[in-house]
């Protein structure tokens, strides 16, 4: 399949470069017939095309500067930490102002790091903002060895501890579930690490809650038919070669398929807007698909293990889930980290309810450090993007950072006892 599909984009080369032209030619304002309805219509056609059969790179950050307090600041972006399957990167501000640390765990789902851009952008005013960013599967030599859930559990882990502690941690989607892993288990061992916040977005913390098509299609099929069809290797000529991806193509592919009039009326709003001579509103569809429609390879193995753990066993809301295969993760044990769930009303692949789930997990968090928010009419991208995003989430996030760290600090003076590491005393178990 992979070698069909790279034959298919092939193919569709020629048909980009023409519509490219033709599209250059209708717009350019030398052209006679560029400035008529007819000249628009064929132009706006013509990139419509173009867009279709283009090949969508990884777009970069691009971050040069900010404003705060009406000054603009610079901005530089410096990879931290490197490892195979993915850097850790800081948005490095030249300001001397200590903002709380926040790092931003993007998802391993498909898309880049790079789709988080307008999260990114609201969040680096106020905080010293670190990102996960990950590498393509289909770049990283099979010498690298696997990647499983297990691997992005220490992962997380171990960024955390790179950066330090007082740090605030925001997960997008598909990563809730290893942080609430990876936290639980840093509080077990008494890790100082552990961060102050951690805020869940629209994550799949128990699928069994208002199940989407896509958690009803996943627990619906036995692990054996998704290795089969979903898994493939990559093909000769790539750093990969040999290596067993879940290709981005197919994800894409398959969350299309399950609303195929999304991207049907996208495409037709962005023609209209171009017919319209509406640029701004073009503009933002073209930056928004250009880092949706960049996709990039996920190992198989975290693919095939995020798949039974989290969508058909749902073992961390059972209280079943094991790290490495014999640590059980204990949610319960985590007291000193404030939780803030956020959640999109009308969320089609994360349905309302999901995410907040980790609250009952969480249940040794005092109920004053933690915090729920559904925001009405936001679906799944407009929790983490787009006006809403920016201007009632973005907000909440803010405060609950600031929040939990005057409350950490109170917090943790009067001592935060683990029950399940502090041995009881003879005389007061009797």
């Amino acid at each position: 399949m992979y070698s069909v599909y790279q034959l298919n984009r092939a193919l569709a080369d020629p048909v980009n470069s023409w519509a490219g032209l033709v599209r250059n030619l209708w717009s350019h304002p030398s052209f006679p017939m560029s400035g008529t309805p007819f000249g628009r219509a064929i132009a706006c056609a013509s990139e419509e095309l173009e867009r279709v059969t283009r090949r969508y790179p990884k777009v970069p950050f691009g971050f040069e500067s900010t404003e705060i307090a009406d000054r603009l600041i610079g901005v530089r972006e410096a990879v931290c930490l490197e490892t195979p399957f993915c850097n850790l990167i800081r948005f490095e501000r030249d300001t001397l102002r200590h903002d709380p640390k926040v790092l931003l765990i993007a998802p391993l789902s498909g898309q880049h790091a790079t789709l988080l851009r307008d999260t990114v952008a609201r969040l680096i005013p106020d905080h010293d903002v670190y990102v996960t960013d990950w590498i393509d599967a289909r770049l990283i030599p099979h010498s690298k060895g696997p990647f499983d859930l297990d691997d992005y559990i220490d992962l997380l882990q171990r960024f955390m501890r790179h950066i330090g502690p007082d740090l605030h941690v925001v997960a997008i989607c598909q990563p809730c579930v290893p942080l609430l892993a990876a936290v639980s288990l840093m509080a077990e061992s008494g890790d100082l690490a552990s961060p102050r916040s951690m805020t869940l977005m629209a994550g799949p913390i128990d699928t069994r809650v208002n199940p989407t098509r896509i958690d009803s299609y996943a627990a619906a099929l036995p692990l054996a038919w998704f290795e089969l069809t979903a898994v493939h290797r990559v093909p000769f000529g790539e750093p990969g070669f040999l290596r067993r991806v879940y290709p981005g193509f197919l994800q894409q592919s398959a969350i299309m398929s399950m609303n195929a009039s999304r991207p049907l009326n996208a495409h037709r709003n962005l023609y209209r807007d171009l017919v319209a001579g509406d640029e701004q509103s073009a503009e933002a569809h073209r930056k928004f698909y250009e880092d949706y429609l960049a996709v990039m390879d996920l190992p198989a193995e975290f693919y095939l293990q995020t798949l039974r753990s989290v969508f058909q066993r749902h073992e961390l809301a059972r209280g079943e889930m094991k790290w490495r295969g014999t640590r059980l993760v204990r949610p319960d044990l985590i007291r000193s980290t404030a939780l803030m769930t956020i959640e999109g009303a009308d969320d089609d692949i994360t349905g309302v309810g999901q995410t907040s789930a980790a609250h009952a997990l969480c249940s040794a968090i005092p109920a004053e450090r933690r915090q729920r928010h559904v925001a009405q009419g936001v679906g799944h991208c407009g929790v983490f993007t787009g006006r809403r995003w920016r201007e009632e989430i973005a907000p909440r996030v803010r405060e609950f950072i600031r929040s939990s760290s005057r409350s950490s600090l109170a917090f943790r003076r009067i001592g935060d006892v683990r029950p399940a590491l502090v041995a009881t005393p003879p005389a007061e178990a009797a």
